[in-house]
């Protein structure tokens, strides 16, 4: 086969290929014999029909599947021997029925050229990074997190914000009285939590209630009516909990109150069990800023990411694409879109096909590049993060290393987390390259920052 490619254009391509019967009749003869052999065809024994027979029946069939694999795989080893750098897939110029009596064939298939590219990075490029000051309200409202989270359920003397409530419940008649109908709903060691009611106007009724009182409420808009909460609170079937909007009374017995930790070496422990440094309140708040910061460093990462995404594309994206072949493409790759429809769908396209040209380049000029032991110890990173939402914060590193691996068997999961990591270590590398124009932002201040950019 000879394979030849025409520049026809700034970005566009055609690829010749010239084929001779020589080229593929061996291959022909092949598939023909092999179907001889394996199929049964009426009027002959099997493996008894002859080579001529078999090319009437199954001639034109096995040579266009022959040709049009070999053509198509020569256009492609074509493509990769001689570093043609395309986007999308090379396409057909004419789709054509094979003849069988032709022995010499011409087919020609469209390329579109991916355009070349200068983006380079270094000092003259400035861009900005946004740190989260950690101030006295992020650090204070750690803190009551971290004591509760550790803190005693204990009895209280009335309901507050976070209390859980317990005492006998009991369904009232619409005049208000308790229902003593056979079948009425009676719960006598009834729990209740008003914190986590949806209609607020109900977890009002029992804001500052004690022992003793009653306090009369519908299970039904504490939940908005959903089956399977009002069946756990009024200890019914769902089927029953569907139709339950009755009011109820509960008579409380008990209230159980959050008890915070107290600052002390042992709550200083169960926060940092790994540091054994930290042994003294003041200690104890510049981990805990050190901390916060760690965990909003992500965030800050994350808008330096689009930050610069947005300011590369602006800065390197002014080039060229092949327009009329990517449209063709689309249209042939894709299921209802057509010549009439596919210039909306394209330009939605534009820009996600530019900042991968330019992502590419920059990894390669960059020399991103991801290890074996890059993937471990971000899954690492993964797993931990999953331990800390469960507060396991002291997991040792066998455990970790054991459940990264067992991350990364799944070889989707494993494909997403390298492209992942590719990309942090490409932002990483220009983080270190660029100018950068560090500022330091409120909470409130980065919230709205981020807002912006995904608007």
């Amino acid at each position: 086969m000879q394979v030849t490619l025409e520049k026809t254009g700034e970005l566009d391509g055609i690829i010749k290929v010239d084929v001779v019967q020589d080229d593929y009749i061996a291959k022909v003869n092949q598939e023909l014999k092999e179907i001889g052999r394996e199929r049964v065809i009426p009027g002959f024994r099997k493996g008894h029909v002859s080579l001529e027979q078999l090319r009437r029946r199954f001639g034109k069939e096995v040579k266009s599947h022959v040709l049009n694999e070999e053509v198509y795989r020569a256009v492609i080893d074509y493509i990769r021997e001689n570093k043609v750098n395309i986007l999308g897939e090379p396409l057909p110029v004419e789709v054509k029925e094979i003849s069988l009596d032709q022995p010499d064939y011409t087919f020609e298939y469209e390329i579109g050229y991916a355009p070349e590219i200068s983006a380079p990075i270094d000092d003259t490029l400035t861009l900005p990074y946004y740190t989260i000051a950690v101030d006295d309200k992020l650090v204070a409202d750690q803190d009551q997190a971290l004591r509760e989270r550790f803190g005693a359920q204990v009895p209280g003397e009335e309901v507050d914000a976070k209390a859980l409530v317990k005492g006998a419940i009991m369904e009232l008649n619409e005049d208000g009285t308790v229902k003593t109908d056979e079948g009425a709903v009676q719960v006598v060691d009834g729990i209740v939590a008003p914190m986590y009611f949806t209609d607020k106007e109900q977890a009002a009724l029992f804001d500052g209630k004690k022992v003793g009182d009653k306090v009369r409420f519908n299970p039904w808009k504490t939940c908005d009516g959903h089956a399977a909460e009002l069946s756990s609170m009024l200890h019914i079937s769902k089927e029953q909990a569907a139709d339950m909007k009755a009011d109820f009374e509960m008579a409380i017995s008990e209230i159980i109150v959050l008890k915070p930790a107290e600052h002390n070496e042992e709550f200083y422990k169960e926060v940092f069990p790994g540091n054994a440094e930290v042994t003294d309140e003041e200690k104890y708040y510049a981990e805990l800023r050190k901390m916060i910061a760690a965990q909003l460093a992500p965030n800050s990462d994350q808008l330096f990411m689009r930050d610069t995404r947005e300011a590369l594309i602006e800065k390197y994206g002014n080039f060229d694409l092949p327009a009329a072949f990517l449209k063709k493409w689309l249209v042939a790759r894709n299921e209802g879109l057509t010549a009439e429809n596919v210039d909306a769908e394209y330009e939605k396209m534009v820009p996600a096909i530019k900042w991968e040209l330019l992502q590419g380049k920059i990894s390669g000029d960059l020399e991103i590049k991801v290890t074996e032991e890059d993937m471990l110890n971000f899954a690492k990173g993964v797993a931990y993060r999953q331990f800390m939402q469960y507060g396991m914060t002291n997991m040792d590193d066998e455990t970790l290393t054991n459940y990264a691996k067992r991350i990364l068997e799944d070889k989707d999961t494993a494909r997403r987390m390298a492209e992942d990591l590719a990309d942090r270590k490409m932002f990483n590398a220009i983080r270190a390259k660029a100018h950068i124009d560090e500022k330091t932002v409120s909470l409130d201040e980065f919230k709205a920052m981020a807002q912006a950019e995904k608007a």
